[in-house]
């Protein structure tokens, strides 16, 4: 018998959630963000979920694009960081990519390049995240060589908020304004957070992310439940154990949970090793048998301990929800300090992955 910790995909969840980010920017195209393998929930899972409603991906990795190719898929790919060096910017030719430029050598290689056919060409501007992104007095002579460039099909400019999800974007926005003025080219700005908060930053391309996946972007008052985002990893796995303490004795590594009375303690098939977060202190949530409790003491490399007080009847054997369906994974996140986006991405390859197709989710 396999282990029993494993991760559950609901497909119909990712069509649901992507549908619903194109609701909410009904005059825009939605990029389906699909990077770091679809941010841990498997490319193939979540491409193949949305495959006749996309109207493009965007990414990172040049091989994952180029696995959207072979596998049929003919709508717009866009590689958010760009080529890496100037044998990416003629694979992006040979495969039809729309490529980001953020850097005078990203420019540079551009045209120097001789491709097998013009690129679309997506210009970020750096209009305070300060990472990526031309300052905005670069931007006219940096349009001006994007113009007069003989591998450019076509421009659009780009910006990313920093703050869409709390402060605002309104010092961003109004840099952003600024660099378009007269340009008369179409922008893409909105992340999740932007997208529902901010419809004024729509443009011609969204870029829905963690939304898709069933996180929410909105301060914590707004849960994805609130916003009709509907989960999709559920990290699912067993009690192998159960325990007795007396009042006075501890469970786990560096006694760090002590027991005031007796008490079960349940340990369940999963640690950091299957990417369940190690910081994650005594008191996150956790369903047992479908009843909500929490976690004791340090999370193990393998295995985490739980208080079996609210589930008298719970054994060896009875079922675990780490996140997902009935636990959001912000809560989880929440309570170790952490985000969602950081519980999906570190899921270990060690993790079974199984889908489903849950209509009625």
């Amino acid at each position: 018998m396999a282990r029993p910790i494993r991760a559950r995909i609901d497909t119909a969840a990712f069509r649901h959630n992507y549908l619903l980010s194109k609701q909410h920017a009904p005059q825009s195209r939605a990029w389906c963000v699909v990077k770091a393998n679809a941010y841990g929930h498997g490319l193939a899972n979540c491409a193949e979920a949305v495959r006749d409603v996309v109207d493009g991906f965007a990414l990172l990795d040049m091989a994952e694009a180029a696995w959207l190719r072979s596998e049929g898929f003919l709508q717009p790919v866009l590689l958010l960081e760009g080529g890496f060096d100037a044998a990416e910017l003629h694979e992006a030719a040979k495969l039809n990519l729309a490529i980001v430029v953020h850097a005078m050598p990203q420019l540079d290689a551009l045209e120097e390049a001789v491709l097998s056919q013009r690129l679309d060409v997506f210009l970020k501007i750096n209009t305070g995240m300060n990472r990526l992104g031309f300052v905005p007095a670069d931007v006219p002579k940096v349009l001006a060589r994007l113009r007069a460039c003989g591998n450019v099909r076509s421009l659009t400019l780009m910006t990313h908020f920093a703050c869409a999800d709390g402060l605002g974007i309104a010092s961003q926005w109004a840099c952003f304004t600024d660099c378009m003025a007269g340009s008369e080219l179409p922008f893409s700005a909105a992340n999740s957070a932007a997208l529902l908060r901010f419809p004024e930053t729509h443009g011609a391309w969204v870029r829905p992310g963690i939304m898709l996946y069933g996180g929410s972007p909105m301060p914590a008052s707004q849960s994805a439940a609130d916003l009709g985002v509907r989960p999709v990893m559920t990290l699912i796995s067993e009690l192998i154990g159960v325990q007795t303490l007396h009042a006075g004795e501890h469970v786990g590594y560096g006694a760090t949970f002590t027991a005031e009375h007796e008490m079960r303690v349940g340990v369940v098939a999963c640690g950091y090793a299957d990417g369940y977060p190690r910081h994650a202190p005594t008191g996150t949530p956790i369903l047992v048998d479908g009843v909500r409790t929490r976690t004791l003491g340090r999370v193990s490399m393998d295995m985490l301990a739980v208080d079996l007080t609210p589930v008298p009847n719970a054994t060896i054997g009875s079922p675990v929800t780490l996140w997902g369906k009935g636990l959001p994974a912000d809560e989880v996140a929440t309570a170790a300090g952490t985000i969602s986006y950081e519980l999906f991405c570190a899921l270990a390859r060690r993790v079974l992955v199984t889908t489903t197709d849950n209509k009625n989710g």
